[in-house]
């Protein structure tokens, strides 16, 4: 009976989705229709439009995120579907527009219906919203969260990983929290459906992991830097033994040129489409206090190289420099809005022309960083095999506070699994930064930055493993 719920669920929510997908395009067709009539019969407008919508939504839908219900919660799934429909609707608006100068096309669409596609996107934003919230609500009611278990070494792994967990109620529920050392652990994982593992030694993980396979739990655990290598390993069989094949190498000849030219591409086009920004900008920063509009920085690139990397002013002058705390006082009222909304790292582009950075990779850290995250973890070196970047995958899975050494792993992903298709997918991605706000989260004053280490005094359990 339980399986026969679950089978109506999932054809239910597969249902719901296809319906959410084919209204988005019926909205597009229909509505343009009326001023293009080949759209509402069989024609060769009609099929290509048809294409190109489906093509170019699915490889924004692959970018940004699918209509994954269930999964997300509903403001990250609008936010990233919405980006997606805009610049499907975009596109495809201007294919057909080309289309349409051809003299023996009778359609009279051209660039003048700009106002109906505002309508189209307004419409279809407002489906989206309607249909994440309903799926989510209908999702969550077919289902319970799951019972958690959280096994970390101590108090303050424990209350990172909780911190995180805790902001998917709908999802999970955690019930028992234990220490990976503890004598019932076994007994209370059969108790729960999921397992998060959190900065538990690899060597007991691993026990705990086959266990837990051993008994279909789900599992979720922190990658360490050899998980990170091996996620892009391949399988390869040497006569008729079994191997995991990890090659650690460079870029190829080939994707170091595309990825310059695209930094090339992409940083010229930066600097003529935001130049009206940067005027505004200076103006601003320039009225406000008189002091200097850019501000330069030591920062450290491929192989430790140290370059001085530009930014729009964004504190006060003569102020002593450090990650930024929550109501920063050095913090100028202009920089505030800078900030919000990256701003000030639009002059970088000049750094990614220079070649000093690339549009995609490992942020630049400020050189006091790099040696203090490097004699507490040395593998935070690693982060140094490729150029910096502009915008890259730390930056967008992650926030502005985000501890070093998730930052690293976050950052060996993309090094260790590099493609031309993940930097366009990074640089799409980067918009949705805008709408999240907690990207520019800063650094509260009592934060621990620092790297987590057990010790025997810290409990984590209470008496009797429950929350």
């Amino acid at each position: 009976m339980k399986w026969l719920v679950k089978k109506f669920q999932r054809t239910f929510f597969f249902l719901w989705k296809t319906a959410l997908y084919v209204c988005l395009l019926w909205i597009f067709v229909g509505l343009f229709s009326i001023p293009n009539p080949p759209l509402s019969r069989p024609s060769r407008t009609l099929a290509v439009t048809l294409l190109t919508f489906c093509a170019v939504g699915i490889g924004m839908t692959a970018a940004y995120g699918r209509f994954d219900i269930g999964r997300r919660k509903s403001k990250p799934i609008i936010y990233s579907l919405g980006l997606a429909v805009f610049i499907t609707d975009i596109v495809t608006y201007v294919q057909l527009s080309v289309m349409n100068t051809n003299p023996d096309n009778n359609a009279t669409l051209k660039f003048e219906n700009a106002g109906l596609l505002i309508i189209v996107v307004g419409l279809q934003i407002v489906l989206i919203v309607l249909m994440t919230y309903l799926g989510n609500y209908f999702y969550f009611r077919m289902n319970r969260p799951e019972i958690c278990c959280v096994i970390t070494s101590s108090e303050n792994s424990l209350e990172q990983i909780c911190k995180v967990v805790s902001k998917y109620k709908k999802q999970y529920e955690i019930k028992y929290v234990l220490d990976y050392r503890a004598k019932d652990l076994f007994d209370t994982i059969l108790k729960s459906h999921t397992i998060f593992m959190y900065d538990v030694p690899v060597k007991d993980r691993t026990e705990i992991f086959e266990f837990c396979y051993r008994h279909s739990r789900n599992i979720y655990f922190n990658p360490e830097v050899p998980d990170v290598v091996a996620f892009n390993a391949q399988h390869v069989v040497l006569d008729d033994v079994s191997l995991i094949q990890a090659t650690v190498e460079e870029l190829s000849i080939e994707q170091r040129f595309i990825k310059r030219m695209m930094d090339v591409v992409i940083s010229i086009a930066g600097l003529i489409i935001s130049s009206p920004i940067w005027l505004v900008s200076a103006i601003c920063i320039k009225f406000e206090d008189g002091g200097k509009i850019l501000f330069k920085q030591k920062r450290a690139t491929k192989n430790g190289k140290v370059f001085e990397v530009y930014k729009f002013r964004t504190m006060k002058e003569n102020v002593t420099n450090y990650s930024s705390t929550a109501g920063d006082s050095r913090i100028t009222k202009t920089g505030k809005i800078l900030r919000k909304f990256r701003i000030d790292e639009f002059p970088q582009l000049i750094n990614i022309l220079k070649g000093e950075m690339s549009v995609v990779g490992p942020r630049p850290e400020m050189l006091e960083n790099v040696y203090s995250y490097t004699a507490e973890l040395p593998e935070f070196e690693y982060r140094l095999r490729v150029k910096a970047g502009l915008t890259g995958y730390a930056q967008i899975a992650g926030k502005y506070n985000t501890s070093p050494r998730d930052k690293l792993i976050l950052d060996l992903m993309y090094i260790e699994n590099y493609s031309v298709w993940k930097d366009i997918k990074l640089i799409l991605q980067t918009l949705i930064v805008l709408f999240k706000g907690d990207s520019t989260e800063a650094f509260n004053k009592d934060d621990d930055i620092g790297f987590m280490q057990y010790s025997e005094d810290k409990k984590i359990i209470n008496h009797n493993n429950e929350v």
